[in-house]
């Protein structure tokens, strides 16, 4: 006779789970400022290597109270939000294209290998010759440089896309637009989530670049005037805000994520 209540299987592939577990990330930031400041205020860490971490957040408080911190943010959170926005869009639209067409993914695959490799700072002179020195051209470099990374990445989910899937969609009898609208960019998402990171993170670093030539105001022009001062509680306060632009950027993806993705769990 069958045991009437069975005893319950554990779930084995649990540890291959992610599992958010909150207060380590923050514990490690605590520790190592701890061991900063320390080290700087005992002499073991020279100052002129690294400046003490309660003189940079003075810093960032007097940014704050002075308003020079809005000054700054703004115009550089404007700049990454249109250059991202273009970037990213083409670069999502173009993917799925080459993802979903054979003859598109042969005229565009080869274009794509040529751009991806080149680095897109070193393109900023040629963009500021067409689009001028103001922000036409930082847009520009940010949308270049935020775009290829993100068609490698969508075209590459698409691709991923569990083909069984597919033939049971049209084994249904599902058109071609609803399979890929119910099936193809679902199964992609993941994919093109995870390299959504790396294109705004590639955003961010051009955006510094962009600044540091011809930008009166925004993080990248102030990391440069206070380099050219090497006042390193003014420069390190500005790789702190990009700092926590990376990390704003990055939970805002994975908030996301889990309502997007909720499916998976």
């Amino acid at each position: 006779m069958a045991d009437a209540h069975p005893t319950p299987v554990p779930f084995r592939g649990g540890g291959f789970r992610p599992v958010r577990v909150r207060g380590v990330g923050i514990a490690v930031f605590v520790v190592l400022v701890a061991l900063a400041e320390w080290g700087t205020r005992t002499g073991f860490i020279s100052s002129l290597t690294l400046p003490r971490p309660s003189d940079v957040g003075a810093t960032l408080i007097d940014l704050a109270r002075s308003g020079m911190l809005w000054t700054h943010l703004v115009p550089s959170l404007t700049r990454l939000a249109v250059g991202s926005v273009l970037g990213v869009s083409a670069g999502i639209g173009v993917g799925v294209l080459i993802g979903l067409f054979s003859l598109i993914r042969a005229g565009l695959i080869p274009l794509v290998a040529a751009l991806f490799p080149i680095p897109k700072i070193a393109l900023l002179p040629l963009f500021v010759i067409w689009f001028g020195i103001d922000e036409g051209s930082k847009y520009a470099l940010i949308a270049l440089g935020t775009f290829t990374p993100t068609v490698v990445a969508t075209y590459g989910a698409v691709d991923n896309v569990d083909r069984t899937l597919i033939r049971m969609g049209q084994s249904f009898g599902l058109r071609w637009w609803s399979i890929v609208r119910k099936i193809v960019l679902p199964g992609a998402l993941p994919g093109i989530l995870s390299g959504l990171r790396i294109s705004v993170a590639i955003g961010i670093i051009l955006l510094v670049a962009a600044e540091m030539l011809g930008a009166e105001y925004g993080i990248g022009a102030y990391i440069l005037q206070a380099g050219a001062l090497y006042d390193l509680e003014r420069l390190f306060a500005g790789v702190v805000i990009l700092s926590a632009l990376g990390v704003a950027t990055s939970a805002a993806i994975g908030w996301a994520e889990r309502r997007l993705l909720a499916w998976r769990s």
